[in-house]
């Protein structure tokens, strides 16, 4: 009985000829120029986004650190009243 679109069993697994080290040596060639071709689409910020981009990341750090400090402490006045510390 035939499938449609059935493919031998090697080319299902994307397997060609040849040695197995020069397919790993192709495999990494090829991977190294996928990365490099990402690479060349990546936008890089100019210098004043950079800045404006780590001023905003340094503010709401502190805005947090602070936020979770006041919680730290309303809680631990909580567990101090209910427990009499």
């Amino acid at each position: 009985m035939s499938q449609l679109g059935a493919q031998p069993t090697n080319a299902r697994r994307g397997q060609k000829g040849g040695n197995p080290i020069s397919r790993l040596f192709g495999s990494i060639g090829l991977f190294i120029a996928q990365v490099l071709d990402e690479l060349r689409k990546v936008v890089r910020p100019t210098r004043s986004e950079l800045i404006n981009y780590t001023l905003v990341l340094i503010v709401f750090v502190v805005v947090m650190i602070a936020y979770i400090s006041g919680l730290d402490a309303v809680f631990t006045r909580a567990v101090l009243w209910v427990f009499g510390g």
